[in-house]
């Protein structure tokens, strides 16, 4: 079976799409992995280890495992290599590459693997911190720099610009892989694995008790 075929046009807010078995089986290969002993396939080790920091800023442990604790930075990572474009993947590269910059430079420090949570917490916070009316300007920059690339021609990116897509897109796609994760589908979400009778209108305080359902 293609990925790339397989997953496309479900709308999601990252423009990725995803076809249940294949997702299923990437989520599936996340389960077997220890974190410990990750290698990345598509990050580098030291940008692995910011995304691992990365997506515990985005969701943290609070009465719930953090983003990395069910595995998500494993997912980002897997479907980047596997799923994405190549045109994607130079956009991940690219974006990330002026955020880290951004964040090395606030930092004072030279080598990526000397960031720290507490390092990356502000760039991301004011990567997303933008106006309504700025996301939509950024929006069009960001498709208008896609289409260049996409026809061939040379083509440059604000540096806020990349800031925010790279932000924006790893918020995304952190909150996806949260949810398909084992853990948070049966244990926090909604769960009924045998579908029982079909309530087309309901209370969902009183249906899930307030929890959206499990997809």
């Amino acid at each position: 079976m293609n990925r790339r075929k397989a997953l496309k046009n479900m709308g999601l807010s990252l423009g990725y799409a995803v076809a249940t078995p294949t997702l299923i089986s990437i989520v599936q290969s996340c389960k077997t992995e220890k974190v410990l002993e990750w290698t990345p396939e598509f990050f580098s080790r030291e940008e692995g280890a910011v995304l691992t920091k990365l997506v515990d800023i985005i969701l943290p442990k609070t009465d719930t495992p953090s983003a990395s604790e069910v595995q998500v930075n494993i997912f980002i990572d897997r479907f980047a290599d596997q799923v994405m474009e190549a045109e994607q993947q130079d956009f991940v590269r690219m974006s990330l590459g002026k955020f880290l910059g951004k964040a090395l430079e606030n930092a004072g420090k030279e080598k990526i693997e000397d960031l720290t949570s507490e390092d990356l917490e502000p760039v991301l916070a004011s990567s997303l911190k933008v106006s309504k009316e700025d996301q939509v300007t950024y929006h069009e920059t960001i498709n208008s720099y896609k289409e260049a690339i996409a026809e061939g021609q040379a083509a440059q990116m604000d540096d806020n610009v990349a800031h925010f897509a790279f932000a924006d897109n790893l918020r995304g796609m952190t909150i996806w892989g949260y949810k398909a994760s084992e853990f948070v589908g049966e244990e926090v979400l909604a769960y009924l694995p045998v579908p029982g009778e079909y309530i087309s209108c309901g209370n969902l305080q009183e249906l899930t008790g307030g929890k959206a359902w499990s997809l």
